[in-house]
């Protein structure tokens, strides 16, 4: 039976199987899920003609929320304690389904793993088995060659590999969905790391000056300390934070900050600026109704919010808010851009991004 083999939060498991059956569905695909609770894993299993490279081909990642990365599984290959590379490569050349041309190979452990040992196998054992594939005629000659997929091998325990492959166009940005972010210890509160995440996952690779660079002006909403406002200043925006808590004293040394203490809610500034950014933890509704006014009232171009989720009916929730945002947007006429992804560096909230088109 043709799996794919789904990557999300911890805990968000059963977040990430709705979304995906409603979307695949969508797209005329259909299947049921098997989601390993706690672990970040949901293998989905296709019940229909169609084939798990149909499903990545048909759906966009960068569409869905919960949903953080995935690939096609090839197979599940029991590994003995000794040849461990030569067990996979006989695995695979036993198949009898085709699979696209690959360069190169990713080892990947899922998120929970607590095990030293497998961790450092893991590491260790990329090098070896990328030879002992490239040497069987499995993985091409030239690692830098274009090729259309990717290897992917997931190690849960010793005894076995989950093997597939990923498509070069529909994967995460970084394995898993896991970027390797580092706080400097200039930054106020951690919380900067969910900007810059959002950023490198929300913005293109090579487009990433176009929306911040250039002196950009931005507002703050409920910033205090100044963790999302220390990101903007890094990138030489002029920052209103809004907030009646205290903000940073060396951030505010910059010279780049002016501190307005109001609601976030219902500051506005009296002329357009680029950017809105908000972190304010109130009701999801009323910060989606919020990006709404921004936007339309011609506030801003673009905004980064958060929206923080209850316990119970997240999925369901997400949703109720973006109708708020589609409906809004469409009846005040604008063309937009809407984004939203559970990152990394979220834990019961999920991060949107909106760009005016029109």
């Amino acid at each position: 039976m043709e799996q794919v083999v789904v990557f999300c939060r911890p805990g968000f498991e059963t977040e990430a199987c709705r979304e995906l059956t409603d979307r695949a569905a969508e797209s005329g695909i259909y299947g049921f899920f098997e989601p390993a609770k706690g672990s970040g894993l949901v293998w989905f299993s296709l019940g229909g003609p169609e084939s798990a490279e149909d499903l990545l081909s048909r759906l966009e990642l960068s569409t869905l929320v919960f949903v953080r990365d995935w690939f096609v599984v090839l197979a599940r290959i029991p590994l003995p304690e000794h040849d461990r590379v030569g067990a996979v490569i006989d695995g695979l050349g036993s198949l009898e389904r085709g699979y696209p041309g690959c360069a190169r190979l990713e080892v990947r452990l899922p998120e929970t793993n607590a095990d030293g040992d497998l961790g450092n196998f893991a590491r260790k054992w990329v090098s070896p088995l990328s030879r002992g594939m490239r040497g069987a005629g499995l993985l091409r000659a030239d690692q830098n060659a274009p090729a259309p997929a990717r290897f992917e091998v997931l190690l849960s325990e010793f005894a076995e590999a989950v093997v597939g492959f990923s498509l070069e166009e529909n994967r995460a940005r970084f394995v898993s969905g896991i970027p390797r972010l580092r706080l400097p210890a200039s930054a106020p509160s951690r919380s900067a790391l969910k900007l810059e995440e959002a950023w490198k996952v929300f913005l293109p690779a090579d487009q990433e000056l176009d929306y911040l660079g250039g002196g950009k002006k931005a507002a703050d909403l409920g910033a205090a300390p100044g963790g999302w406002t220390w990101q903007l200043v890094r990138q030489g925006m002029f920052v209103t934070a809004v907030d009646n808590g205290p903000m940073n004293e060396e951030l505010m040394a910059s010279g780049q900050v002016e501190h307005v203490e109001a609601d976030g809610f219902s500051w506005r500034p009296k002329r357009g600026i680029d950017w809105m950014v908000c972190d304010i933890v109130d009701q999801p509704r009323k910060t989606a109704r919020l990006a709404v006014d921004w936007l339309a009232g011609g506030h801003c171009r673009y905004t980064v919010f958060n929206l923080k989720l209850p316990m119970k009916k997240r999925y369901d929730e997400w949703l109720i808010c973006r109708d708020i945002i589609h409906q809004g947007l469409k009846e005040a006429g604008l063309g937009f851009r809407l984004r939203a992804r559970h990152l990394y560096h979220d834990r019961e909230e999920i991060t949107c991004f909106i760009e005016r088109t029109g």
